[in-house]
């Protein structure tokens, strides 16, 4: 199954506007630059990384507001400004972060080049309201407001409104997504439901990745680099055909070596990746028109089985017209072909075809509506060999999913500082049929610099092909098979706070009370017999909050921070078999905080410290750990920039998301994260 989403903001020309592991969790699943600041002399600097430090081990109240569009610019711009860059994740229309009626974050691309991150994964780790957990050397669980684990099916992620969902389990398969940090305008981090606007499977959160317009990235770029874990290299060259025509194109390849399990056995989860892509715009009068694509091809090495062939393509189309009365309409199209292949074992080939329309207009001059509807259809193929060692396999082996969507949201100006948002979706699922997805949402703007929210969403995780068409057996016993899983269910209940504390700081506050029903279950047939299957037997609540924000200490240097906390409550339905446990739902820490500290050494030198404190893990079980990465960037010339990065630097190895199903076969605990160093050139022509 997949979920819905449909186009984003309206944004005028040339801006961008945006719509927006493997078969390892199946086991788990079924048994489970640059600042310029004035030269400072030594005394100073060294009195501001001690505080620096002392900051990072026990500030929690300071949390993050983006960083400009440009670090040079920082010096010029106020907390106020930078709190209003402009977003189009919440509404699907442009709007000043600090209006929100949400709990949003924003990665900002100058956020993401100092941290020095490399992959997807890591650069998410800089957003304060998602938990990231390192699982192999190529799988990671990443979530918002807990259920996280191999497979999470409650976060939808869009790259420049092309969803990157897979139907095998309702998640994301980290390893293949991919984008040139460099290319990386902003990724916007809705921790909460979506569903209203972006469809099922938006039940946590919505992570919109959007990438920068080729004309802002001219030139070339060549960056080199290496370390004890990971090799990498990278090229991209744009420019503009004309004033209104502008391309880019790149490659790039990387290798990540083994890491270790807890045991100290080589956990053989090395792999490698190459992948190249272009982007053309062109903005004529009150238009923009996108065209991009990306391939890749890579290897992902496995403990027992022969390594893994990764590959995979695709191509979107995006048309955005700008109309005099301030109307918009924008029509996306992709194409997006994913493949591994387990040579003996398995392999999986999902073909996407998606179409999404969207037309947003002023009604009168107190409300904004915007509406539009899509229609994807997937093309699924899971041919297994079944064996011993390999007992599971989908029947049907192929199946073509369909899904339609259509939805309607009206921003009402109430009063000059109080709005209010309605809005709803209709989702056909080909598995559990028509879905209705309201939300509410109201924001009162106190004063100039404080606002208040609230909203009540319902949304809902459909059914993937794990839950409806999976079957186990063990020679001519059946033990697992697809049963009538329908949707699960979430009622959401939020309130948050944001505003400036002063002219240089400011902070978001959000509180969420989650009632969750119908969560997925494993049953006995009737009777108490095998086989066993997916049902949904079970359900609960939980509640949380979430503190992040910003503190500009001086013209060069800047504190950001977050802070969560997460109780959860569920339990199992009467008459259900309680199988698994409440584990199956997901494994959440009870608590995480990061603090992040980035300083302008000199003209020339920048520092950036990244610390971070995760809660004790229940099942798997990993005990708490506290971490901390490093980046010193050297600006050599105008041309050349040489970093060196250092991750997990206060322990030698850590265990992030306790065991899996590999190294369990060894007897092990689990593969472990481990300390690196990365050594960086970047050279622009």
């Amino acid at each position: 199954m997949v979920e819905s989403k449909a186009l984003g903001s309206c944004h005028k020309a040339p801006k961008r506007s945006n719509i927006e592991s493997r078969a390892e969790e199946g086991r788990d699943i079924v048994c489970d630059t640059r600042l310029r600041i004035p030269t400072a002399n030594q005394k100073k600097v060294a009195q501001a990384i001690v505080i620096s430090f002392v900051a990072l081990a026990g500030v929690a109240t300071i949390p993050p507001v983006s960083l400009a569009q440009s670090l040079e610019d920082l010096q010029h711009m106020s907390i106020e400004d930078l709190a209003n860059i402009e977003i189009s994740s919440v509404l699907k229309t442009a709007q000043p972060l600090s209006n929100a009626p949400a709990a949003i974050y924003v990665v900002t691309h100058d956020d993401i080049v100092l941290s020095g991150a490399t992959n997807i994964p890591e650069i998410l780790r800089l957003a304060p309201n998602l938990q990231v957990a390192q699982i192999t050397s190529s799988s990671d669980a990443i979530s918002a407001r807990g259920f996280n684990g191999t497979a999470a099916s409650k976060l939808l992620v869009l790259i420049d409104g092309r969803s990157v969902y897979t139907p095998y389990h309702s998640g994301v398969f980290w390893d293949v997504q991919d984008v040139l940090p460099e290319n990386i305008d902003r990724i916007e981090v809705i921790s909460g439901p979506g569903a209203a606007l972006w469809g099922a499977n938006a039940v946590n959160g919505v992570v919109n990745i959007i990438t920068r317009n080729s004309s802002e990235t001219a030139g070339g770029a060549l960056e080199l680099g290496g370390g004890n874990l990971e090799r990498r290299a990278s090229l991209q060259y744009g420019g503009k055909l004309s004033d209104e025509l502008s391309y880019r194109a790149y490659a790039e390849t990387f290798y990540r070596a083994d890491d270790k399990t807890a045991s100290g056995q080589n956990a053989r989860d090395n792999w490698n990746k190459s992948q190249g892509g272009f982007r053309v715009d062109w903005t004529p009068s009150g238009e923009l028109i996108t065209l991009q694509g990306d391939f890749y091809k890579g290897s992902e090495t496995a403990l027992t089985t022969p390594a893994e062939a990764i590959s995979g393509q695709n191509l979107l189309a995006h048309w955005n017209h700008e109309m005099d009365d301030g109307s918009a309409l924008q029509v996306q199209a992709y194409y997006d072909y994913s493949a591994f292949s387990v040579p003996g074992v398995a392999s999986d080939y999902l073909s996407t075809y998606d179409l999404d329309v969207q037309y947003s207009f002023p009604w009168g001059t107190l409300q904004s509506i915007v509406w539009g509807g899509g229609y994807r259809l997937e093309k699924d193929n899971f041919p297994t060999v079944l064996s011993k060692t390999e007992p599971f396999f989908f029947s049907p082996t192929s199946r073509t999913l369909g899904l339609g969507n259509t939805f309607v949201q009206d921003s009402i100006s109430v009063t000059d500082s109080l709005m209010l948002v309605l809005g709803a979706k209709l989702e056909d699922d080909p598995y559990s049929g028509m879905a209705v997805l309201p939300n509410a949402r109201v924001s009162w703007r106190a004063t100039r610099s404080d606002m208040l929210w609230a909203a009540v969403s319902r949304a809902v995780r459909a059914p993937s092909r794990l839950d409806r068409d999976l079957f186990e057996t063990i020679g001519a016993v059946a033990v697992i098979k697809g049963g009538d899983f329908q949707s699960e269910k979430l009622d959401a209940y939020e309130l948050g706070y944001r505003g400036q504390i002063s002219s240089s700081a400011s902070i978001s506050i959000s509180t969420f009370y989650n009632v969750y029903n119908d969560l997925r279950s494993l049953e006995f047939s009737p009777g108490g017999s095998l086989p066993i299957m997916f049902a949904n037997g079970m359900e609960g609540n939980t509640y949380g909050l979430e503190i992040w924000g910003k503190y500009q200490v001086q013209d060069w240097w800047r504190l950001a921070g977050g802070f969560n906390w997460l109780h959860k409550n569920l339990h199992f339905k009467p008459g259900s078999s309680g199988l698994g446990g409440i584990a199956i739902a997901g494994d959440d820490p009870t608590y995480q905080l990061s603090v992040q500290s980035a300083m302008k050494l000199s003209d020339q030198v920048t520092l950036n410290l990244d610390l971070r404190n995760i809660g004790a893990l229940p099942n798997p079980a990993s005990p708490s750990y506290v971490e901390l990465d490093a980046r010193i960037i050297w600006a050599v010339s105008k041309s050349t920039e040489i970093s060196l990065a250092g991750s997990n630097l206060l322990h030698p190895h850590h265990l992030e998301f306790g065991s899996t199903a590999a190294p369990l076969q060894l007897g092990a605990t689990g593969v472990e994260t481990e300390r690196s160093f990365f050594i960086d050139t970047r050279w622009r022509f």
